[in-house]
């Protein structure tokens, strides 16, 4: 049978809609792999369903092309004759003919790939609705797609769509815990780093993880699948570009290139693409958010807990960044077989390239944070990546994470990777941060330490840190490292004006 982990939100929203004696209209978007079919095809198992698909875009593709298509799929999928398909409408009308009573899900899949090329798709669509689909209150209408930007922009803010849609949803990366069932599902003792060196590369996405193969080593996996002609991650990178971008696709991957080495403003963009400021390249970034690839963090004033303008860019997509990282430079000794991963390490620039992967992963997963450090959710004010510029009154700084409760508590969170236990230097690199951030008086600044391969007895036994958490704590694996620290976590607080120092 097909493993099937996690999205039980999902699930559970999309089944609410059973319960209506209405139709419903659903809309479902994500990158490609993330798993919206899958995710269909499992809340369709107690239902009816009829799934029609886009064809890609390839040169050529044609709307006529797309209709021949679809009226193929409604041949098959209806078991009647091929109907004719010079106009959108009359396919709807007869899908719709034999969709008029009974308990059905309808999906229309990579939308925006028929969409496109047609501009009377949608006027076409929204008609069918209105005047067939609706009328069966057990039939649930979902479009789907990965390109998330024509989404947004052609349906979901669409005044013709407004007020007919029931549910809106995007799919984003697997939580660890969830994907960390694609290993002990089948092997239950694997190390937390093992697990980690896979994720690093793949994200919690889950087509990538329904390649895994839990017995082989990471590195084993790693090679088969990164840097093997034949593996899925291979021509990965080209495949969702051209697909999500079609012509467009150098100029975004100009920009995922420059945020590759790291978090950049929207002026530092600019620069990147040699163009001027403009709105076209806010669109640029704003399509690429909205695809998952990247994220925008903006810094806030800690005092009175406003949004600052100041922002930047985050590649967001671990396994685009370990693609133009380490794939890409090797490809024509990959095609040719001859390139073989010994270890991690032999990579260059690992230890940088993990880091920001690690980085991601915690950033991914911040509700384990939250517990970990006993925070609610609904105490948080602000949290997120924090940076100050730097100026002749106060230093730059960069904090990996800043958490900020309603209780004036900021918690100053170090995401570290280290092949090796983590040894003292990391504690005078935070105390720096700790001096230089811009603490109010009257705020409590608490140091936290998330690691992947451990720390050394003697950062423990500094106790410096208020909380040291373990990444095994993040897969859901029982919380074994720095037990001791954990006993006592909640009792440690720093508390200091700008001009004090930290107090241990």
């Amino acid at each position: 049978m097909e493993p099937f982990f996690g999205r039980d939100q999902e699930l559970k929203k999309l089944k609410t809609l059973k319960q209506k004696n209405t139709a419903s209209l659903v809309v479902i978007r994500g990158r490609r792999r993330i798993g919206k079919s899958r995710l269909i095809r499992e809340f369709g198992k107690v239902s009816r369903m009829i799934h029609f698909s886009g064809l890609p875009p390839t040169p050529g593709m044609s709307a006529q092309k797309q209709r021949d298509d679809f009226a193929k799929q409604i041949h098959r999928e209806l078991a009647i004759p091929l109907p004719r398909s010079d106009d959108w409408g009359d396919l709807f009308w007869t899908v719709a003919a034999h969709t008029k009573t009974n308990d059905i899900i309808i999906v229309i899949d990579e939308i925006s790939w028929i969409g496109s090329k047609d501009k009377t798709f949608l006027g076409k669509l929204k008609n069918a609705w209105d005047l067939f689909f609706s009328h069966n209150p057990k039939l649930i209408l979902i479009l789907c797609g990965s390109v998330s930007s024509w989404i947004e922009k052609n349906i979901l803010s669409n005044t013709g769509f407004v007020g007919r849609i029931s549910l809106k949803m995007i799919l984003r990366e697997l939580p660890l815990k969830d994907g960390a069932q694609f290993w002990y599902a089948q092997q239950k003792h694997i190390a937390a780093y093992e697990i980690f060196k896979v994720l690093s590369i793949t994200g919690c996405i889950p087509k990538y993880l329904e390649e895994i193969l839990p017995g082989e080593s990471a590195e084993s996996n790693i090679q088969r699948l990164c840097f093997e002609p034949e593996g899925i991650l291979f021509n990965e990178f080209d495949n969702i570009f051209h697909d999500l971008f079609s012509n467009k696709s150098d100029l975004y991957r100009k920009i995922v290139q420059r945020l590759a080495q790291g978090s950049a403003s929207l002026h530092e963009i600019y620069k990147t693409l040699g163009i001027k400021p403009s709105g076209a390249c806010s669109d640029y970034m704003d399509d690429l958010i909205q695809a998952g690839f990247v994220t925008r963090d903006y810094t806030w004033s800690i005092s009175d807990n406003q949004k600052s303008s100041l922002s930047k860019f985050r590649l967001s997509d671990n396994y685009i960044r370990f693609y133009l990282k380490m794939i890409e430079p090797l490809k024509d000794q990959i095609d040719q077989n001859d390139f073989s991963l010994n270890s991690l390490s032999s990579l260059p620039n690992w230890p940088t390239l993990f880091g920001l992967q690690f980085e991601n992963l915690v950033l991914h997963n911040l509700t384990e944070v939250y517990k970990a450090l006993n925070i609610s959710p609904s105490d948080i004010s602000r949290r997120g990546p924090y940076f100050q510029r730097n100026t002749k009154k106060i230093k730059g700084c960069q904090i990996d994470l800043l958490i900020q409760t309603r209780h004036q508590t900021l918690y100053l969170c170090e995401i570290k990777f280290s092949k090796h236990p983590i040894g003292l230097d990391v504690i005078e690199e935070v105390k720096t941060k700790m001096q230089n951030i811009q603490t109010p008086r009257g705020f409590s600044l608490r140091p936290v330490l998330i690691h992947v391969n451990g720390v050394s007895e003697t950062v423990e036994s500094k106790q410096f840190f208020s909380h040291i958490i373990d990444f095994s704590l993040l897969l859901g694996q029982e919380y074994q490292t720095s037990s001791k620290l954990a006993q006592r976590a909640g009792c440690f607080s720093i508390e200091y004006s700008n001009d004090e120092t930290a107090k241990c």
